[in-house]
């Protein structure tokens, strides 16, 4: 049986997803040596700062008037992970939480009830060019979940296993692989009960590189985003640029003749209706007019940051400070 249920080039981000997933975005942004408000040491004329999508000389400046990034805004009803490849992220919240990671670092927040985050993309070198790139994939609650309290979990870059054989390489963010499972998730996501089979993993394929996909069951969701190089499946070429929707219980071999990359995201569907409307992500048109209402009368807690863009000094290193006041710093340096 052919595991591919259908083929679609991917078009600009947002890439279209799969239940239980929402929405599945790719930041590449190189920019230039940073100032000494850790913003880009270059001229911002002609770009429509605060809402600066345009990639001009490769980089953005998203929401951000100074440093790049999203200063702060509010999330309900469904979770962020937050995969940093290169570069640093600095986040903020309402809950008084702070954290810089990237490298390969995950950071993975269930918004639930309501939280205000910042996520600024500071530009850290003054001596060259400073490379962000990362994934932001967001993932549904179900509606038992959508309320619950905030939360957050660092999945720090040598915490997240990797399985290497046959000239692939795949980094295991969620769910199993083979014989790796990923770490640990917040409490109240969909991905924390091994039954919804979710799986987030990152392929990297070699030239001549064989990987076989585990099989999981017919009710599970299973797309594959083939954002960089051709990929073959099951000897059937495709790529690069398109999303492929896969039979999850049909057996697959990925393989590539060239360099190539993927992001696979799988799981089983909630099969719950979505209502959606910026920030929130709830059930029902009245739960979406609640939020914001909710959100105008509590602001979600406030924000108790002087800035709505807070970053950290220059040289501080990779950590998180999380809403009880307990600290972590990854065991291994990026």
């Amino acid at each position: 049986m052919n595991p591919i249920k259908q083929a679609v080039a991917l078009r600009s981000p947002p890439w279209p997803t799969l239940d239980p997933f929402l929405f599945c975005v790719h930041h590449d942004d190189r920019y230039p040596a940073g100032n000494e408000q850790l913003g880009p040491a270059s001229s911002l004329a002609g770009r429509d700062i605060g809402a600066d999508f345009s990639s001009r000389d490769g980089w953005s400046m998203y929401h951000g008037s100074t440093v790049p990034g999203f200063p702060a805004h509010p999330h309900r009803g469904f979770e962020t992970v937050t995969l940093v490849r290169r570069g640093r992220i600095d986040h903020s919240d309402s809950l008084g939480a702070t954290a810089r990671f990237g490298g390969g670092d995950v950071q993975w927040m269930t918004a639930g009830k309501g939280v205000v985050h910042s996520e600024m993309f500071p530009c850290l070198r003054r001596d060259g060019d400073n490379h962000a790139e990362l994934f932001q994939i967001w993932l549904n609650l179900p509606r038992k979940s959508k309320l619950v309290d905030p939360y957050f979990t660092m999945l720090w870059a040598h915490d997240i296993p990797v399985i290497e054989r046959d000239g692939a390489r795949v980094t295991v963010i969620a769910g199993r692989f083979a014989e790796a499972q990923g770490p640990g998730t917040p409490p109240d996501s969909w991905a924390a009960d091994p039954a919804h089979e979710l799986g987030i993993w990152t392929i990297v394929l070699t030239p001549g590189a064989r990987i076989e996909m585990p099989v999981s069951r017919p009710d599970v969701n299973r797309a594959m985003y083939a954002w960089q190089g051709a990929v073959e499946v099951n000897g059937q070429v495709v790529g690069p640029g398109q999303l492929v929707v896969l039979h999850a219980d049909v057996a697959t071999t990925l393989s590539a003749s060239a360099d190539a990359e993927v992001l696979m995201l799988q799981g089983q569907p909630i099969g719950e209706p979505v209502t959606s409307h910026g920030p929130f992500v709830m059930n029902s048109p009245s739960e979406i007019h609640q939020a914001y209402a909710d959100y105008q009368r509590t602001r979600f807690g406030g924000w108790p940051w002087s800035r709505p863009d807070p970053v950290h000094p220059r040289d501080e290193q990779r950590f998180a400070r999380h809403a009880d006041g307990r600290v972590e710093r990854p065991g291994s340096p990026v």
